[in-house]
């Protein structure tokens, strides 16, 4: 079963977080991961405003949180810490 990786974000420090990004897009996509929304428009209508919200789809949520486990992903993480606030949720598909 597919599985979401849901990340609501508010960034703080620019330049690192492009760090993050930069590596964390590579770790995502080796371990199947792909992109249905990538910032871009949003409504908030509860909870926290985050303006920045990150969908990607995974093959299974196995995949999903083999990839946040995974070397390549907490080296990129580590340019995410203190450079934004962040809420992660992998969510299996209905």
């Amino acid at each position: 079963m597919t599985a979401l990786w849901i990340a609501n974000v508010r960034v703080t420090d620019e330049e690192a977080y492009k760090k993050y990004a930069a590596l964390a897009t590579g770790a995502i996509a080796a371990h199947g991961g792909v992109f249905l929304a990538r910032g871009g428009r949003y409504v908030q209508l509860e909870g926290r405003d985050r303006p920045r919200n990150v969908v990607a789809r995974f093959p299974s949520l196995e995949a999903a949180e083999a990839c946040y486990r995974s070397p390549a992903y907490q080296e990129a993480l580590s340019h995410a810490r203190g450079a934004s606030e962040r809420d992660l949720v992998i969510v299996e598909e209905a």
